[in-house]
């Protein structure tokens, strides 16, 4: 699959930049797939207005390619389902985006399975290659992007991820079949080297970036980076964001997104500037940040229970919920009332668990 087979009106959506929350694992007891609530996740992200979704990423956890725990195929099913129930009723197509990850062998059946599935572009994490050079990597991604089109994404070190420099962007983004880039490193002079890489590369207007840093939304969505290359001025901005932040209150975050491209926040600096701090202190209760992200996925299932989105916080690694990180939720809850979209899910959480 080419970018070339993407249809047209999701290749537009990816193109001008849309909410993509990172789908959470909803779990019985047993560690079984909670059907039922993982349907309502779905339902309520497209009927949130979200673009689309990223499913088997980061906030899906990486243990569903586990052996013992394999949930890998059975969650993109519950997604394509919704996503074909929402396409006929609505006329809307989401992006459909699947994660990737492993060494090359794992990571090409990944792709395949996307492809079967119906899935426009995948995820790719490269995490799996800790002490590769630049070039084993890029070998990796381009037998990968014969597959299914890739959206590269640098994920932050402290959850797994690792440093790639300027060079390796530049030449990923040179890859005919990636369509865009999700940048996480949770720092800004990382952020900065793949912005640097992807208009070096030649394929600035080819390629989408996405913002990935929870802890730098609002100021990522609003940035627009200036690159001078022998004395010529190229400028490129954050279209959209792929994020496990907007895995909750996502009502609100379309509302932020659609802000920010109509131009809302242009004339109204410290407005943005003090929203942008909200937005980072909410994240920093949602990931835990305050003790290197150990909570990083409870926090957010923490949240979707209390809305009634979610039954039980469980994940299959078996993180707990610290007392720390519940007064924090608390305290932004209280201290950002306007951020969260309580309202919206309880006017439809009904709907949304039906069979």
């Amino acid at each position: 699959m080419k970018i070339k087979d993407i249809p047209s009106n999701v290749l537009e959506s990816i193109r001008k930049g849309v909410v993509i929350p990172a789908y959470p694992l909803a779990l019985n007891e047993d560690n079984s797939i909670d059907i039922k609530y993982q349907r309502a996740l779905a339902r309520y992200y497209l009927n949130s207005g979200a673009g689309g979704i990223a499913v088997a990423v980061h906030t899906t956890q990486f243990e569903i390619r586990d052996e013992e725990t394999y949930l890998f195929e059975q969650v993109l099913d519950i997604v394509s389902e919704e996503f074909d129930k929402f396409e006929n009723e609505t006329g809307k197509s989401p992006v459909r985006v699947g994660g990737i990850a492993g060494k090359t062998e794992q990571a090409v059946n990944e792709a395949k399975i996307l492809a079967g599935k119906g899935f426009h572009a995948a995820l790719l994490s490269v995490a799996a290659f800790k002490e590769a050079s630049n070039e084993e990597i890029l070998e990796h991604c381009r037998t990968v992007a014969e597959e299914i089109p890739l959206i590269g994404f640098y994920l932050q070190p402290a959850v797994g991820g690792r440093k790639l420099d300027k060079n390796f962007w530049r030449e990923f983004a040179k890859i005919e079949n990636v369509v865009a880039i999700k940048m996480a490193p949770f720092n800004r002079y990382y952020t900065q080297d793949v912005v640097h890489g992807v208009i070096e590369s030649g394929r600035a207007d080819e390629i989408t970036l996405y913002t990935g840093n929870d802890d730098n939304i609002l100021a990522d969505l609003m940035t627009e980076f200036e690159v001078v290359i022998d004395g010529v001025s190229h400028k490129k901005k954050i279209k959209g964001g792929l994020l496990g932040h907007w895995a909750v209150w996502t009502n609100k975050a379309v509302e932020l997104l659609d802000m920010v491209h109509n131009d809302y926040y242009s004339a109204n600096a410290n407005e943005i500037l003090t929203l942008a701090a909200k937005i980072t202190d909410t994240n920093a209760a949602f990931f835990d940040a305050a003790n290197d992200y150990y909570g990083v996925i409870v926090g957010l299932h923490e949240v979707l229970r209390r809305q009634g989105l979610m039954r039980r916080i469980d994940t299959l690694a078996g993180e707990k919920l610290m007392q720390r990180q519940i007064d924090e939720i608390d305290r932004i809850y209280a201290a950002y009332p306007e951020l969260n979209d309580d309202a919206f899910v309880k006017a439809n959480l009904d709907k949304w668990l039906e069979n």
